[in-house]
């Protein structure tokens, strides 16, 4: 019974960490929404966004697919890790930047709805490789997080901004959730034990070290622009 607890716990704490990378990634992927859909009739509006968000949800999917499948390839891993280190450290540098985000309005419902599905593919590259990280290849919370939380993007979008702005403490975690993730995966690429196995013997250390690593460099980005800033 506590095995099966304890289990429970580990769900929902990873389901928690996947709508939190989610939410903190995918804040413009709602505004190009918008843009894509907004000269259509009003009526078509909702459907375009319906299908479009469908859509997007089938194409993290595919990605999260090729993306796992990319990961047996030696030492792809070990480079998963330092690009999650890399986009925890640009979450928490550049929280309070404002991102230059365009997209052509479409004037037919397909074509709203096929912008919708590419942008949010480009855009979501990072979302997709962060939660295969946190999920370390657990399809079954991976599903599960990205059904949850795309539609809260999507839906919800005015309230998802409103609680980042409201509570920026949340980017931090996702920064932080990102910098652990990095180390996990790190610890159990199997083709970099060979060589450094202190990596793999020591995977709670690995993940504190990048942890804090992403959260001091976040940190280092975020006085660099400020300082550049003032300069200007």
């Amino acid at each position: 019974m506590e095995g099966l607890e304890s289990t429970l716990v580990f769900d929902i704490t990873m389901i928690l960490q996947v709508v939190l990378i989610d939410l903190a990634l995918g804040g413009d992927n709602s505004i190009v929404i918008g843009m894509a859909a907004k000269n259509l009739p009003k009526h078509l509006q909702k459907r375009a966004i319906l299908y479009g968000t469908a859509g997007a949800i089938c194409m993290r999917f595919i990605m999260a697919f090729i993306v796992s499948w990319l990961f047996q390839i030696p030492f792809l891993k070990t480079v998963g890790a330092i690009l999650l280190v890399l986009i925890g450290i640009k979450l928490i540098g550049a929280d309070d930047q404002e991102e230059d985000v365009h997209v052509e309005a479409k004037d037919s419902l397909w074509a709203a709805v096929r912008t919708i599905i590419m942008a949010d593919a480009l855009m979501s590259l990072d979302n997709v490789l962060g939660i295969v990280g946190v999920t370390n290849n657990h399809w079954g919370l991976l599903m599960f997080g990205m059904l949850i939380s795309v539609p809260i993007i999507v839906f919800g979008s005015t309230i998802v901004v409103k609680v980042m702005n409201r509570f920026p403490i949340l980017i931090y975690i996702g920064g932080a959730i990102l910098g652990w993730a990095s180390g996990g995966m790190m610890a159990t690429d199997h083709y970099l034990a060979q060589y450094v196995s202190l990596a793999a013997n020591n995977p709670t250390e690995l993940k504190i070290i990048l942890l804090v690593v992403t959260i001091a460099g976040g940190f280092i980005w975020k006085r660099i622009h400020k300082n550049k800033e003032v300069v200007a």
